[in-house]
């Protein structure tokens, strides 16, 4: 399966995921504790801490979220044939059986 730009998620469950965010940050503000912010906002323990060490080192801006990491470094044609390639199978390719994956 492969994903759009932004892994998948919606318009809408991207802004939704940055509402959940701001809410945090209103709750380090507060004083909140880490699990009492991922309990109230249904998040894990282990991102409200990386929000708030995020929220520490650049402030409420700090834990926006930077969007997709970069752009695909192959052209469309080459994915295209990288495609083509895939669906030829392993065996096209000189494995010895079906599997893409070395199996010691």
């Amino acid at each position: 399966m492969r994903y759009a730009q932004g892994g998948g998620s919606t318009d809408a469950e991207r802004a939704a995921r940055e509402r959940i965010r701001q809410q945090a940050v209103e709750r380090f503000e507060g004083g909140e504790k880490s699990r009492g912010v991922a309990a109230a906002l249904r998040a894990g323990v282990r991102s409200v801490e990386r929000w708030r060490r995020q929220w520490r080192e650049g402030g409420s801006g700090g834990i926006a979220s930077k969007g997709s990491p970069g752009q695909p470094r192959l052209s469309g044609n080459q994915i295209a044939m990288l495609e083509r390639e895939l669906e030829r199978g392993p065996l096209a390719h000189g494995r010895q059986d079906q599997r893409w994956t070395w199996h010691g």
